[in-house]
């Protein structure tokens, strides 16, 4: 179980150092702009992508949607694994909450992309669905593999 976790660990460093670069220095976030950009009115965004899906694109409204859930599934799933204590719910909830907090707060200080309320409940979301992959896995672990 330890190496599982070791590895886990290594993972979910990696994994954050992605996150990191996807966030901050990926192609069009690494020169600062001139303003801050904001959105602190939820689900705007994600209804501004519907309603104009067709003029900015099916491929951007669903990368802005689903990109942001996909993001954070990983987080949601390694954290339970690395420590027992975070194999809570609301722990996992937090930790994923205050990490796209985190990210969001970055990019607006920096003024690399734009705070987003959205982008924070989309990535909880995401991270919520990782913890419920791990949920099941960890379930159906200890029902096959555990005597």
């Amino acid at each position: 179980m330890k190496k599982i976790q070791w590895g886990t660990v290594v993972f979910l460093i990696i994994y954050l150092m992605v996150l990191a670069y996807v966030c901050f220095f990926s192609e069009g976030r690494a020169d600062a702009q001139n303003t801050y950009r904001y959105n602190l009115v939820p689900f705007k965004e994600i209804i501004r992508f519907y309603t104009y899906r067709e003029l900015v694109g099916v491929k951007a409204f669903m990368l802005n949607l689903f990109g942001n859930v996909l993001a954070f599934i990983p987080f949601g799933v390694m954290v339970p694994i690395i420590r027992r204590k975070n194999r809570n719910f609301f722990r996992v909830f937090g930790m994923t909450f205050l990490l796209s907090l985190f990210i969001e707060c970055i990019q607006l200080i920096f003024r690399v992309g734009s705070f987003d309320v959205d982008d924070l409940i989309l990535n909880t979301c995401g991270g919520i669905i990782g913890y419920a992959v791990f949920w099941l896995m960890n379930r159906v672990r200890r029902r096959w593999f555990v005597k």
